[in-house]
Formats: C-alpha cells, sequence, structure tokens
C-alpha cells in the first residue's frame, strides 16, 4: 500500500497463475511417465485404463494452456490518493494507454462484440466493509467510501454474513434514471450506475475491472427507488462455464441467492432503518431480462453523457468521448488527479467491522 504522500500504481494479472499451473502439470512425473509407457506390457484392462488416464490428463494440460493464453494482463491499473481509512482517499483509474480514465464514463460495458461479457468495476471485495463506491460528483468518478454525518460508512456484520458476501461493483456506461418509472416495479430509478454482484471463488481487488458473465437480476426497492442487483459470474470462474441463467446459481451455489435477498433486506436494520423491500416477492429473474434492464440503463447513460437526459449533479467528465460536452484532454485530467487531496487523517476503525448483529426478520 502506497503511503500517504505518493500514488500507488496497481496492476492485476492472472497470466502468472495459469502459467504456474501448467509447468506444476507438465513437471509432474506421472504425466512424463504415461508418455513413454508402452501399453503391450499390461493387460488389455490395464492398457485402457491407462489410455483413458492419459487422454484425460492431455485435455487437462490443453485446457490449461488455453486458460493460460485467455488470461490477458488487464488493461487497467489503479491510483490510489490520500490516505486509506480516510475521507481523503480516494481511487482513480488509468487505462493501458496510460489515460485517466472514468469508471463511469470511459470503461466500455461490453467487453466483446456478442454483448456476452461485460466489463464490472469492482468497488468492495467480498467480505469487506467499508463502503466503497463510485464517485458520480466528483470529475472523473473516483471510487471514494461513503460518507454519512462525518464518518465514514461500513456496513454492518449481520450473523451469519461477513461484510459483503460477493464482489461487489458496478456496470460502466450505465445510468439508473431517476425520471424514469420502471413499469415492472413501478418505482424510479435511483439516480446511480447499476449495481453488480460478482459470485465468483476468487476475492477482487478495489478498481479492478473484471470480465463477467450476466446471470439474473434482483430487484431491490430502496426508499421508493428501484435498484438493481445485477447476479453475475468472472468468466474465468472454474464454473463460469456451466453458469448461464439464473437457475445454475442454485445448482452450483446453493443457498446463495436466499442469502442475498437477505442480506440486502437486513443489512440496514443495525443503523437503526427499516428492513429493504424488494420487487417480485425477492424473486430473481433470468439472465434475459437482466439484460434488457442493463441495455436500457446502457441508453439512458447514453442520453446523460451528451446532456439529453438532466443528470443533476453527475458529472459527466470523461477522457474518450470527444463529441461529448464533459470531455477533457488526457493532460486535463492528470492535473485533476495531481490535485486530489493527499495525506488526510485516518479514522479509528468502526466497531462494526468487528462486531456480529443478530437480526431476525418477523
Amino acid at each position: 500500500m502506497a503511503n500517504c504522500c505518493s500514488l500507488a500504481f496497481t496492476k492485476f494479472s492472472f497470466f502468472g497463475r495459469s502459467t504456474h499451473v501448467l509447468k506444476r502439470l507438465q513437471l509432474t512425473s506421472a504425466y512424463q511417465k504415461i508418455a513413454i509407457i508402452k501399453p503391450e506390457n499390461y493387460s488389455q484392462s490395464f492398457q485402457k485404463r491407462l489410455i483413458s488416464h492419459s487422454v484425460a490428463l492431455s485435455q487437462v494440460s490443453k485446457q490449461i494452456q488455453q486458460n493460460k493464453n485467455s488470461y490477458k494482463m488487464s488493461e487497467y491499473t489503479i491510483i490510489e490518493k490520500g490516505a486509506p481509512n480516510s475521507t481523503n482517499y480516494s481511487i482513480y483509474i488509468k487505462n493501458s494507454a496510460g489515460t485517466i480514465v472514468s469508471p463511469l464514463h470511459d470503461i466500455p460495458l461490453y467487453a466483446n462484440d456478442t454483448k456476452t461479457i461485460l466489463n464490472m468495476v469492482v468497488e468492495i471485495p467480498r467480505w469487506t466493509n467499508a463502503k466503497m463506491e463510485i464517485s458520480t460528483k466528483t470529475p472523473l468518478n473516483p471510487i471514494k467510501q461513503d460518507v454519512k454525518k462525518g464518518k465514514l460508512r461500513f456496513v454492518a456484520n449481520c450473523f451469519p454474513h461477513k461484510g459483503y458476501i460477493w464482489n461487489y461493483g458496478a456496470f460502466p456506461q450505465t445510468w439508473e434514471n431517476p425520471g424514469h418509472i420502471e413499469p415492472s416495479t413501478g418505482c424510479k430509478g435511483d439516480n446511480d450506475p447499476i449495481d453488480v454482484l460478482e459470485i465468483g471463488y476468487r476475492v477482487a481487488k478495489r478498481g479492478e475491472v473484471i470480465q463477467v458473465k450476466v446471470l439474473g437480476t434482483v430487484a431491490l426497492i430502496d426508499e421508493g427507488e428501484t435498484d438493481w442487483k445485477i447476479i453475475t459470474i468472472d468468466v474465468n470462474d472454474p464454473l463460469a462455464e456451466k453458469m448461464n441463467d439464473i437457475g445454475d446459481v442454485d445448482k452450483y451455489f446453493p443457498g446463495l441467492l436466499r442469502a442475498t435477498v437477505e442480506w440486502f433486506k437486513i443489512y440496514k436494520i443495525p443503523d437503526g432503518k427499516p428492513e429493504n423491500k424488494f420487487a417480485f416477492n425477492g424473486d430473481a429473474k433470468c439472465a434475459a431480462f437482466a439484460n434488457n434492464i442493463i441495455e436500457e440503463t446502457n441508453k439512458f447513460w447514453q442520453g446523460l453523457i451528451i446532456k439529453e437526459l438532466d443528470g443533476g449533479e453527475i458529472s459527466i467528465t470523461n477522457t474518450s468521448s470527444s463529441d461529448t460536452p464533459g470531455y477533457i484532454k488526457p493532460e486535463e485530467a492528470e492535473k485533476i488527479v495531481a490535485s486530489a487531496p493527499e495525506g488526510g487523517e485516518p479514522e479509528e476503525l468502526s466497531d462494526t467491522v468487528d462486531r456480529w448483529h443478530f437480526v431476525h426478520l418477523k
């Protein structure tokens, strides 16, 4: 972690992990011996088993090699400003060309031409409590910790959950339009990019941009606003190929959908707020439904970025769309980051981070 007065650059790479596994496999003595064993020296049944195991091992080796080739170094790095755990702390994002980008406006929503893989900006790693979010009102939309009543905000641990139970973040180039009444819920949008829950095995990092598949969605109704929670899985997760729709979540992650609805219902209760409500009785909608919602919020964002739709105080500063009112040159973006607050007085961690709350719904 960088000190208070410096910039920290963090690169995310999965290439090394895959290469390491492949080398271990290739160096395994059993793998090497299979290639030189002569089947005619053994019984017919043993020959069949030997050939079967050899083919299976070769397929595993081939799959790992393919995965190694598909794991590319992330196109994005993070720049940390200010002291962690202080109100000065913020995370800016830079692309592979060295240009500062807005995680709301400059990172493409879709990661492939068929629009089946999407980019997710990770705000909150799983098991953590700090309520980090894309700051919509700050130029270039850095990730900051939410502040309530002058204090940094942490979510409570509601037994048996610890912090956030998924990697939590947002889809870039989406906007839940508060001027639009969503027909399926009867409520307006919440004026933020659409929220994303990534359920894979790996704990992601703040500011990381990962590629995900959409599996479905639940619709939280938060103080009269529709707050979609899109359920996804990292495309590099070992189970990703088997996960294609919302029914696969219960099949491969039994209990997670129920826990997700419970988590959102109760997580504000320790703060003295009432139980949150859901549209559709808390039932999750399928991937096709979720993708339609995402496409709709992307269209709202398209109206926002050109000021065709009123985003209020949302900053539309960006470095990628030169024909929009908020466009700035890369050197101007560098000046914004350079002027972001340094230092800061780290706050003592709230006891919320370690305390259990036992919440029972009526």
